[in-house]
């Protein structure tokens, strides 16, 4: 049947002239075909590349010789070459005109026979049926909303990308409707789509994935630390601040309100730290204690015949030799009164002159300094008592032995202030021997608590 087909398409056209006759042949090929030049006969044409959505629905196209089809895309193709040349050999109408070799520039004169055209196609200069390009012609009739595309003998009407068909009509594509395009968001236009990342992302390079910001590489928003997270960042501040309620920038702490005990006397508070300072005589220890300066052994500012004597917070100088007339010196702190002197009687008969320091407000009542007799006596008896330096009773004396007194602070003391207190033992025996010393107490009571 094949070979009756080729035989009833082939039509010869013979040209003659006086000259020796040369036979030209013009191919007209069948629908799904075109002729080859360089094999010299038809070919097939592949549709799944010139057509554009040849196949819907997840199909897949597959050529085969005149045509193709659309197939799923797990099945197997199997093409036999052997008949797609036949079917190749056999899809040509051929019509052959003679032109004598002498001039072959010359155009083959016209032929006596006229040769029929398919549908779609039309005769050419040169007698020979070509396909009418119906979509550069106009000779279409796709609407103004699709694309005219070209076959061979015909045309077709699409639409284009991002649209279908819907009746006569091309309708939009809801590609955010399909299955997921992309990593975030769709947003869905005429014809297309584009994705969107939420915030903290950013489409990657293929424009559908989505992919962490590293806020603090990029433009570190931070005042001061910046740790990214997925899909955002946090602030952090150094020590001594904190963040301020726009989570970003960073305020200082003002560690001195915090607490009223982070220093002993005082706290100064600094952009993102404090320090603690103490007052004149004190230095700080610790960053945050304050400790006494012994002046008398910094900067003795005492006469040689002075003695320095330190207290919390400054020291004092006292003369070396305390004694007044008609007391002399005997020893260190020690004056006595001359018993060959007859003003003597009536006055003790030795002072002692001590110094205590003590801080202020210091808790009472408290045992702040003992007495205790030097020279112990037979067949005696010590009595203690607060001669002067008393008279706000912010002192008792407590005896706690035959031959020593304690001093207790009953009254709390604030400084500076100095005290002198003369406490007095009287000693007498059962011979009516009687005697006494005093010891002078000068007291300063610290401006602190410390």
């Amino acid at each position: 049947m094949l070979t009756a087909m080729f035989l009833a398409a082939l039509i010869l056209i013979t040209v003659h002239s006086q000259e020796t006759e040369e036979t030209i042949t013009y191919t007209q090929c069948t629908d799904g075909y075109e002729w080859d030049p360089i094999r010299q006969r038809c070919k097939d044409i592949d549709e799944c590349e010139i057509v554009p959505d040849a196949c819907k629905g997840g199909m897949k196209c597959v050529n085969h010789y005149g045509g193709y089809l659309c197939l799923p895309r797990t099945a197997q193709i199997i093409v036999n070459e052997r008949e797609e040349a036949a079917a190749e050999s056999t899809s040509g109408r051929n019509n052959v005109i003679r032109r004598t070799p002498a001039d072959p520039q010359r155009a083959p004169p016209n032929p006596t026979h006229q040769i029929q055209c398919a549908a779609g196609y039309e005769q050419s200069d040169h007698n020979v049926c070509q396909d009418i390009d119906e979509c550069a012609t106009g000779a279409h009739n796709c609407r103004a909303d699709q694309v005219c595309v070209n076959l061979r003998g015909s045309f077709s009407c699409q639409c284009p990308p991002g649209y279908q068909k819907r009746g006569d009509q091309c309708v939009d594509i809801d590609e955010c409707t399909l299955p997921p395009y992309c990593h975030h968001r769709c947003v869905n236009t005429p014809g297309s789509y584009y994705c969107q990342c939420n915030a903290g992302f950013q489409l990657a390079s293929n424009n559908h994935t989505c992919v962490d910001i590293n806020e603090c590489d990029a433009n570190n928003p931070c005042a001061q630390q910046c740790y990214n997270i997925l899909g955002s960042f946090i602030c952090q501040c150094n020590p001594g601040f904190e963040l301020s309620s726009d989570r970003i920038n960073c305020e200082d702490t003002d560690e001195c309100r915090t607490s009223s005990y982070i220093c002993q006397y005082q706290c100064v508070n600094e952009p993102g730290k404090f320090s603690c300072v103490c007052p004149e005589g004190y230095q700080v220890v610790g960053g945050r204690t304050c400790q006494d300066i012994n002046e008398c052994e910094t900067t003795n500012e005492c006469r040689e015949d002075e003695i320095c004597w330190n207290y919390h917070g400054g020291f004092r100088c006292y003369p070396r030799n305390p004694c007044q007339e008609p007391y002399v010196l005997t020893s260190e702190n020690r004056c006595v009164c001359p018993v060959s002197n007859a003003i003597c009687r009536e006055l003790p008969y030795s002072v002692v002159y001590k110094y205590m320091s003590i801080r202020s407000d210091r808790t009472v009542p408290s045992d702040i300094f003992q007495i205790q007799a030097t020279t112990i006596y037979p067949n005696t008896i010590n009595t203690f008592r607060i001669k002067s330096g008393n008279e706000n009773g912010e002192f008792y004396l407590r005896q706690t032995s035959a031959v020593s007194a304690m001093l207790v602070l009953v009254k709390s003391l604030s400084g500076p202030r100095e005290h002198i207190v003369d406490l007095e033992m009287l000693t007498v025996n059962s011979l009516n021997y009687r005697t006494s010393s005093v010891l002078r107490l000068t007291i300063i009571v610290g401006p602190y608590a410390f």
